[in-house]
């Protein structure tokens, strides 16, 4: 089941997610588990996949563009991935640009041996380290922010490997879940405020590590447990693990966005279903901005949980006035402004004979540059809607996002230029509102937001970014890799 937004256009006017991370060892079908966990988290990047493996002796990898089904379709690939240790990875494209040679895991051969990593997040002082390393002779062979942290590893001074990996982390910062691979064992871990998950299951004797619990239960896994703000935890060959906390025990602040959209919604971050966290974000919108209408209805799939939950508090009955199409293809040729526009009906169209004459409200995640708005709106004036309101089940999206979240620039965020009013009439609804910020945490089992201390990262809404931007204050300085992904000079 695909459960990236179905509306996302030519503009990007959806959040998304940059990548999903996987791990096992100690498993006899190492590279399948990996490819079949995967899959599971396809929904957190479409672009490229790739799988490493370790058999004892040697690493191997595949890496490819596209979907995990097309990338490892031939099953004579994971003949060419033995072992009993793969980790995989699939991502966008937000850090390095797209291209085969960002595709990760990365894998460098160091002077303690190979050493492959996988990465969700972004490091928000990668140019900066960057700039460091290129002066000190470090030859970058991707664009990807990734490839900084293997060579802090391979420049740290520190006589084990697992301490030049710590060494290497306690100079970045941002956000990160990382699934490393050494010849030793594999290494997780998340960065000191946990603000990407990553969570560790066990199937037979083998250790799994994933981005979302939905890959465990897709694989057959049990949950053990989350990996905690600023934990590594590392698996020997012998499934040893030990567990290592170098970084202190600061306060967390895991992303809440993954409550809003990211995750899948049968996942389950931090001992809360993401399911039920939608419906409870759908009763508090009802109860901060009820609307006199006929139905509820929800833009498919992102919508409809906090649709069920505004529906069931507001008692206005939910319809399915958005029917989706299952046989959309990711490309399509759209040689006109005119073929672009009706890509949205090709997707999705709006269900005239529920629609037609009634006062309708619709429910969204989230409202990113507002042209998606925009056209549902149009799409339900054009069925025959009285009236239609728009409810969003997040808090206006005001700032740009520099930790793993494919964000346009701020300028480029409706709700950094307009306030709600403005908004309404831009996307041309009858009326407008956001679930508040307090309202989002209510929903997600917090009494209130703690402004001195807040428990989660919501800079996209609050603009209160937990870590430092290193890269965004030297922004005006240019990158050391400028030559096209995938050409040459």
């Amino acid at each position: 089941m695909n459960f990236t937004h179905p509306f996302r256009d030519q503009d990007g006017d959806k959040l998304r997610e940059e990548c999903g991370v996987f791990g096992v060892i100690g498993a006899r079908d190492a590279v399948n588990i990996a490819a079949l966990g995967l899959h599971a988290l396809q929904h957190r990047g479409q672009e490229a996949v790739g799988i490493t493996t370790y058999d004892g002796r040697e690493f191997y990898s595949h890496r490819g563009l596209g979907h995990v089904a097309q990338v490892f379709a031939d099953k004579s690939i994971s003949e060419t991935l033995p072992g009993e240790m793969a980790s995989g990875h699939v991502r966008y494209s937000t850090t390095g640009g797209s291209g085969l040679r960002n595709v990760q895991p990365l894998f460098a051969d160091l002077s303690a041996g190979g050493f492959s990593i996988a990465h969700n997040g972004n490091i928000s002082n990668a140019s900066h380290l960057k700039r460091e390393l290129v002066r000190r002779g470090a030859i970058f062979q991707s664009t990807s922010d990734t490839e900084v942290i293997i060579h802090l590893v391979a420049t740290s001074r520190y006589p084990t490997l697992m301490d030049r990996f710590v060494d290497a982390l306690r100079m970045v910062e941002g956000a990160y879940s990382l699934i490393c691979m050494t010849e030793q064992g594999m290494i997780a871990c998340r960065d000191p405020l946990g603000i990407r998950p990553l969570v560790m299951g066990r199937l037979g004797d083998a250790t799994i590590f994933a981005s979302e619990t939905v890959a465990l239960d897709v694989i057959g896994a049990e949950f053990v447990r989350s990996i905690e703000p600023g934990e590594m935890v590392q698996v020997d060959h012998k499934g040893v693990v030990s567990s290592h906390r170098p970084f202190g025990n600061p306060a967390p602040r895991p992303c809440i966005f993954e409550h809003v959209y990211f995750s899948r919604p049968d996942s389950v971050m931090d001992g809360r279903s993401v399911y039920s966290v939608r419906k409870q974000i759908g009763v508090e919108l009802a109860k901060e901005s009820p609307a006199d209408a006929d139905l509820v209805i929800p833009v498919p799939d992102s919508g409809v949980p906090a649709a069920i939950g505004y529906a069931q508090e507001s008692g206005i009955p939910f319809e399915l006035g958005i029917i989706r199409s299952h046989y959309v293809g990711r490309t399509f040729i759209q040689p006109s402004e005119g073929a672009r526009h009706a890509d949205v009906k090709r997707k999705h169209n709006a269900n005239r004979a529920i629609i037609e004459g009634k006062r309708v409200i619709l429910i969204d995640d989230s409202i990113v540059r507002g042209t998606t708005s925009m056209k549902i709106v149009e799409m339900m004036r054009d069925a025959g809607a009285a009236e239609v309101h728009m409810r969003i089940a997040s808090p206006p999206t005001g700032h740009s996002c520099f930790y793993g979240v494919d964000t346009p620039e701020r300028s480029k965020l409706l709700a950094a230029n307009m306030d709600t009013e403005a908004m309404a009439a831009f996307i041309k609804a009858d009326s407008l509102a956001f679930v508040s910020i307090d309202g989002l945490y209510r929903a997600v089992g917090e009494a209130e937001r703690n402004n001195a201390s807040p428990q989660f990262c919501d800079a996209c809404f609050s603009g209160e970014y937990p870590t430092s931007l290193t890269d965004l204050a030297e922004k005006d300085k240019p990158d050391l890799l400028t030559l096209p992904v995938n050409k040459v000079a």
